[in-house]
């Protein structure tokens, strides 16, 4: 079990922030949490101690957003999600992380730039929820979901074009990670992840979880749908850069 107290600062404020982006706000707050606990240990251990807290704050999330989902997104995009998790489990020993953090960074900065430049008018005859485009950003969510939770950016990409109700949007997020989370617990314990250690790490963690999730539901109903898109649109922007900087600083060395 880890006793540093600098990982535990580090672990609370990402267990949180994890949780209000779970509970319905900002979606792209999630993909911090890794690289926040990835400065004290390292970015996969990081990510085995968050599964089982992960998978907690799901079941909550989806009691929160019960039937409030879109089926027909599901259904595209989970084949190529759990396409991803193969991917991942069988790739997992020879990609860079920090490669992985600069491909994730690049497509959330292009996807938010190209949004703010006129992207939707630029593409009028794009029509949204595409099969293809969901399958293809199904298997990028649950590649880098396996890799680093960082699943969240190439599934905005996929739903925020098709401006669903906030809370259908959420709720489908919610459902579409749940699975996800849920199928990433079986190759994390054949990659020997999930050993004691990072276990009661978690459990010390896991108490953070419901509150998190409160907190962000209690946001989610305060907000209006222009300002929840346009605070998601900042948020994956804000966690492209985040990403780039870390992932690029690493592999030039100025970190």
């Amino acid at each position: 079990m880890i006793t540093d107290p600098l990982f535990y600062l580090l672990a609370v404020i990402a267990v949180l922030i994890t949780g209000v982006s779970k509970g319905g706000f900002g979606g792209g707050l999630t993909v911090l949490a890794v690289p926040l606990m990835a400065l004290v240990v390292p970015p996969f251990q990081a990510a085995a101690i968050m599964l089982p807290i992960l998978c907690l704050m799901d079941l909550t999330g989806l009691a929160a957003y019960w039937r409030r989902w879109d089926p027909r997104s599901l259904r595209i995009m989970i084949p190529g999600a759990l396409a991803g998790i193969l991917l991942g489990t069988l790739t997992v020993r020879w990609i860079s992380e920090d490669m992985l953090r600069i491909l994730i960074g690049l497509i959330a900065l292009a996807f938010a730039i190209n949004h703010w430049l006129g992207g939707k008018e630029r593409y009028a005859g794009y029509r949204p929820g595409g099969i293809i485009a969901g399958r293809f950003w199904g298997a990028m969510t649950g590649f880098t979901s396996f890799a680093a939770h960082a699943g969240g950016p190439p599934a905005a990409i996929y739903l925020l074009p098709q401006r669903m109700d906030k809370t259908l949007f959420v709720g489908t997020t919610v459902v579409l990670f749940t699975l996800v989370n849920y199928v990433k617990l079986i190759p994390y314990a054949w990659l020997g992840q999930l050993h004691l250690a990072n276990l009661l790490t978690a459990l010390v963690l896991l108490p953070l979880a419901p509150l998190g999730i409160l907190l962000g539901v209690w946001l989610h109903r305060r907000v209006s749908t222009p300002w929840f898109y346009r605070i998601c649109y900042v948020l994956l922007f804000i966690t492209g850069l985040r990403l780039l900087w870390h992932g690029g600083g690493n592999v030039l060395g100025l970190r």
